[in-house]
């Protein structure tokens, strides 16, 4: 069967997707009607920017923003550095680390997020004078970075085992092996399945909200507490975290692109 030209098979997605969203927006429409309720819109943008004086003035939301997308880039950064390490350790000949991180990955990937960050921020942060912001991205980091190990050491023993033996022959050391000749490699093998992770972690952030925290999702409930605009709050706060999300994931498709193949 010849495949359909590549514009047709775009074209015919578009519609789709315009279908379907037109359909939710109908039903939306339709539950409100039901309801009763009377839609406020007019006055969301308040909430996202104002001008004064020609200067542009972040609002509340995008504030919130703000601080979710710095939760998420420390967190980011930390994550992968823990889900590393991790994957190192456990692939090591060091029983001691090996048990430690085994350990670490069973505690972290069997209780629910929440849950640790109310243990980290009820018990912990006093302990160690941590304040909210830090705890949150502590909890985050650890979390995600769990789940990052396993990506890592997937990627890094799927290689096969010519390349290690290629690198000891030309005299490498380990340290030099992984950083020259494994990494390298799988990195554009763990890239889609890491970005899927960061995608998770921009929404698990908003659970960071629950010790107070003012990120996009405190900010939308200090604004209904307020306003009572339930909806078009939250169909606001959503509707930033997918641009949030789909920008990131068209990112890594163009890094994905563009990052030289290895053999």
């Amino acid at each position: 069967m010849k495949p359909a030209p590549l514009f047709k098979t775009v074209y015919r997605d578009l519609l789709g997707f315009a279908a379907l969203l037109a359909l939710g927006f109908w039903l939306i429409g339709r539950g409100g009607a039901n309801i009763s309720y009377r839609w406020h819109w007019q006055q969301v943008p308040q909430y996202l920017y104002s001008l004064e004086d020609g200067r542009f003035i972040a609002g509340p939301l995008l504030q919130g923003l703000m601080v979710t997308l710095e939760i998420t880039a420390v967190s980011l950064i930390l994550a992968g550095c823990i889900g590393l390490a991790t994957a190192l350790l456990r692939m090591s000949s060091s029983p001691v680390g090996r048990i430690l991180a085994w350990g670490y990955l069973e505690t972290i990937r069997n209780t629910p997020l929440l849950v640790q960050i109310f243990f980290l921020y009820f018990v912990m942060a006093p302990i160690l004078d941590i304040g909210r912001f830090a705890t949150a991205v502590v909890a985050l980091s650890m979390f995600e970075g769990a789940y990052a190990s396993e990506i890592f050491r997937a990627g890094i023993t799927s290689l096969a085992k010519g390349q290690w033996e290629a690198a000891f022959s030309l005299g490498l050391t380990r340290f030099d092996t992984y950083r020259k000749v494994i990494l390298p490699q799988a990195i554009r093998r763990i890239l889609p399945p890491l970005t899927s992770q960061a995608i998770s972690l921009v929404k698990d952030s908003a659970l960071v909200s629950t010790i107070a925290v003012y990120d996009l999702t405190m900010e939308g409930r200090a604004i209904i507490a307020e306003t009572f605009m339930t909806f078009e709050i939250w169909f606001t706060v959503a509707a930033i975290y997918l641009s949030v999300t789909l920008l990131l994931s068209g990112l890594v498709a163009l890094v994905e692109r563009y990052y030289p193949q290895r053999s």
